[in-house]
């Protein structure tokens, strides 16, 4: 089965970086879609970036120039880099992936989840 696990996390002042990671396994294609999601609280997941297996991106308005999001195929990792924080990304941060999808940011699309990291920005 595929499992997912997130580390990274973490706190940072307004303007910090921070770059979270999560190691893949299980997985039985490499035409597997990787993605980061988070969730605030008292708000629903969202999408805030995904990778497909051909390395297309996509990406939240709301994270676009600040956050780019990268795997290393060898070590089964995806990583999301985070510059400029801002107090509203703070949330927990989940990694998600499925097979063959294209690079969506639906919460619906993913059938595999980490357990997450915190990301607290103040």
């Amino acid at each position: 089965d595929v499992q997912l696990v997130e580390s990274g996390g973490g706190s940072v002042q307004a303007g910090g970086s921070l770059r979270l990671s999560c190691t893949a396994s299980g997985y039985t294609s490499s035409s597997f879609c990787m993605g980061w999601f988070r969730q605030a609280p008292g708000k629903e997941r969202e999408g805030v970036a995904v990778i497909d297996s051909d390395g297309v991106t996509s990406y939240a308005e709301s994270v676009k120039g600040r956050f780019t999001i990268s795997k290393a195929n060898a070590k089964d990792t995806l990583y999301l880099q985070m510059n400029s924080l801002k107090p509203e990304d703070t949330a927990m941060y989940y990694c998600a992936a499925d097979y063959y999808l294209l690079p969506t940011l639906k919460v619906e699309d993913f059938r595999y989840w980490g357990q997450g990291t915190q990301v607290t920005v103040s």
